[in-house]
């Protein structure tokens, strides 16, 4: 990613953030704005979101609440290189506080989201082609999460190669494979 690139991307997540202020929103609020009741492990919006043009998708989920716990949730973020039948590949997840601000970029191991595993290389290829401009269901979410994305991308692309170096490592008590061990979840993360 050029320096350029790069500028435009964070200047597109400050301002997808700003839009959202005007209103008293930010990207978690308007993730959940046509939810009554938010539970943990529910994929928000339900269903998904899915752009056939590029193949990204991305859902949002949280994890039940722990006390003094900083992080309310994270978007997942996949790559169907092949369309909504073909496999899906899963970049990173994107870890938000309460009032949507980023808190992390991580990677996870591959029994986390049931993904089709790619390698690291073959991974980092799809980064550039995650993009979800699209009007529905949030515009501003959208292209807040594909800025994200873009911004990050080197960063997201050590945060992969971590991962497979993690897993490469990783030799289970049980003799399980690594990318079923569920003692093994995050693999990579990057704290803001």
């Amino acid at each position: 990613m050029t320096p350029d690139a790069r500028s435009r991307a964070l200047s597109e997540i400050a301002f997808c953030e700003s839009i959202l202020s005007k209103a008293g929103l930010n990207v978690l609020l308007e993730t959940f704005r046509d939810t009554a009741e938010t539970k943990a492990w529910d994929h928000y919006p339900p269903g998904d979101v899915f752009d056939p043009q590029s193949g990204a998708q991305w859902f949002y989920h949280c994890h039940p609440a722990e006390e003094g716990a900083a992080e309310h949730g994270h978007f997942h973020c996949f790559l169907r290189p092949e369309g909504p039948d073909g496999p899906i590949h899963h970049l990173a997840a994107v870890g938000v506080d309460a009032y949507g601000r980023l808190l992390r970029l991580f990677t996870v191991n591959r029994w986390v989201t049931g993904d089709d595993w790619l390698d690291a290389e073959k991974t980092i290829a799809l980064l550039p082609r995650f993009n979800v401009e699209m009007p529905r269901p949030s515009y501003l979410v959208n292209r807040w999460l594909t800025a994200i994305l873009a911004a990050y991308e080197n960063e997201i692309a050590g945060l992969i190669r971590e991962r497979d170096r993690v897993i490469a490592a990783h030799h289970p008590n049980d003799g399980s494979p690594p990318l079923e061990d569920r003692a093994l979840e995050v693999t990579s993360s990057l704290d803001f």
